[in-house]
Parts: C-alpha cells; structure tokens; sequence
C-alpha cells in the first residue's frame, strides 16, 4: 500500500470514526401526545420537530390512539427508553394512570417532562411546560364581567369531563373572572357560582358541545352566556343556539386559539378566545431535554408558556389582541 492510498484510508476511517461519535452524542428526546389527530398536537409535533432539528437531536414521536388511550401512551414509554431516550416529553392521557410508567423511566435516568397537561400528582414528573389554565379561564372571565356590566346573567359551562385538572383550572378560572368570591388557581374540584344555571361535560368535541347546549336550553331557556372548555365545544354549542333562534342573545367565551376558533371568533360564533401556544410548549421543552443530556441539569417545577386574550371586540379595561394576532399564532387549518 502506498503512502497516499495510507492517507486516503486514514481520512475514510476518521470520518467514519466521526460520524459515529457524533451520532452517539445525539441527544434522544421522545414527544407523546394524546392523539396524532388534533391539531393541537399536530402543532406541539411540529414545534418539537422545529427544536430538535435546530439543537441536533433525534426526535421520537408516539401518540395515543384517542383521547384517556393509557396503555398507549405506556407502551411509547417503555420504547422510547429501550430505544435510548435521555427525555420523554408527554401530554397525558390519565395523569393518574401513567405514573408509574413515568417513575419507571425517571429511575432509569430518563428527564419526564409533562407538556399541557399535568400528571397527578404533579411531582411525578421533573417539570410541567403548559399553559396557565386557570389564567386563560380567568381572562375570558373577566372578559365577560365588564361586557355584561353588571346585567343579569344566566351561565351555561360546558366542561372537559369530570375531575380532569385542565378541565377543573379553566372551568373556575372562569368563574373567578366573572367574580365569583373564594375561587383560586388552588381550589380543589370544580367551583359553580350563583349565576350558572346549567354544567355540562362536553369532551371538548363539537358534537358533545351541541348536544350539551341543547340540554342545557332545555332546562334554561334564558342562558346569555355560554363558557365552553375550547373552540370545538363553541363551536357545537353556537350550532344548538343557532337552532333554537338564540345565537344573537347569547355570548360564547372559549378557550384554545386554534385557527378555526380564530376564524370562529372573526364571524362572531365566538366574543373571545384565550390563546395558548403549542409549538412554543414543544420547542421548550425539546431544548430542555438536550440540555439534560448534554449536561446532566434537569428542568423542574413550572414553566408558563403564555396565553392572550383574542376578541373582535375588545372591553375598556381588559387586555385583548385582535383576529389578525391570533390568526398569526393559531394552529390548524
């Protein structure tokens, strides 16, 4: 062998011998949603796909196969840490039910970080990268309270379902926005006040929101203000006021910031909408898994990741955004 055919191979095998050094220092981080299908994860996908790319990391991705699928969400787990995961980024689907499968991963050295949805009890995992839940419901509360301006209400909820901690937040951050005294972010179980004449559960589907509204107009006739758990929800419930004759009585209040609740909010189905932000979720939390595995510091506690107030029609003293921002930072099509 000559001597330039030595240094050919020399300069094959250091770059091979590079491009496995540095694919063995490729931080692993796994993404588990709820579901692939609602555009809320498709978004939170996507940011963490944005993030991992522009910090070098292999991201795994894995969804339930619809809403509360536990075992699902487990068995993504379980192969994310068999595959090499140094952090698992999840939203819940039980935030009960998923602990243990979460403090197996955290005893084998793996960062858990909870995204939207916290796990109960919320220590069980190192960190909570979500909206402030019970702010959102306060802002769209407070929304509320100046537009009726002291007029009677009648207030229909229509709610996640029962004990769910997102579902809780929002439904009596709400409340206390409109006033209702002795409601906090640390209130335990779901608050109603004085002025709520129907609750319902709604699943957060457009469907369920219909139905629900329809039963609530029912037992109700005269409800002018409708809290719905997010833009779906409204979405069916404008439908069964719409049928009743009702739609330009009644106010609907929301929470998400989807693009089709902007859309929504613009055509006046919805009065506000309190936005949150997926894709920044995402990417935070994607960063903060790299930097675990680069560097062996965990994320910890809580970390807000924002919401605004959206609305057309915006209230003397409450901070809002128009349609045009929240179509600048909404998801979906």
């Amino acid at each position: 062998m000559n001597a330039k055919h030595c240094i050919a191979v020399g300069l094959v095998a250091s770059v091979a011998v590079s491009a496995t050094l540095a694919n063995a220092a490729e931080p692993i981080i796994g993404l588990i949603t709820k579901t692939e299908t609602n555009p809320f994860f498709v978004k939170m996908k996507e940011g963490a796909q944005q993030a991992a790319q522009k910090q070098g990391a292999k991201l795994l991705t894995a969804a339930g196969k619809a809403d509360g699928d536990n075992a699902g969400q487990v068995t993504a787990i379980e192969n994310m840490v068999s595959a090499g995961a140094k952090a698992i980024l999840i939203t819940p689907n039980d935030s009960k039910a998923i602990v243990p499968a979460i403090k197996k991963a955290r005893d084998q050295g793996v960062m858990v970080i909870a995204l939207d949805s916290p796990a109960e009890p919320a220590n069980a995992t190192d960190a909570l990268f979500a909206t402030d839940n019970f702010k959102a419901g306060q802002l769209i509360g407070q929304y509320a309270k100046v537009a009726f301006a002291g007029k009677p209400v009648k207030i229909a909820t229509l709610d996640l379902f029962p004990g769910h901690p997102v579902g809780i937040a929002r439904h009596n951050g709400f409340l206390a926005g409109m006033g209702v005294p002795g409601i906090t972010a640390q209130t335990v179980g779901q608050s109603t006040g004085p002025n709520v004449v129907c609750a319902a559960d709604s699943y957060g589907d457009q469907g369920k929101g219909q139905t629900a509204m329809e039963n609530c107009l029912q037992k109700n006739p005269d409800i002018n203000l409708v809290y719905t758990i997010n833009e779906p929800a409204a979405a069916g419930a404008y439908k069964a006021l719409k049928a009743a004759g009702k739609e330009k009585g009644v106010m609907i209040v929301s929470i998400d910031g989807g693009c089709a609740g902007v859309r929504d909010l613009k055509a006046g189905v919805i009065a506000a909408t309190a936005q949150q932000y997926p894709l920044k979720m995402a990417g935070l939390g994607v960063e903060a898994g790299v930097a675990y595995a680069k560097t062996g510091k965990k994320a910890s506690g809580y970390v807000d990741t924002g919401v605004t107030l959206i609305s057309e029609r915006p209230q003397t003293g409450v901070a809002s955004r128009d349609a045009a921002f929240g179509t600048s930072g909404c998801w979906g099509k």
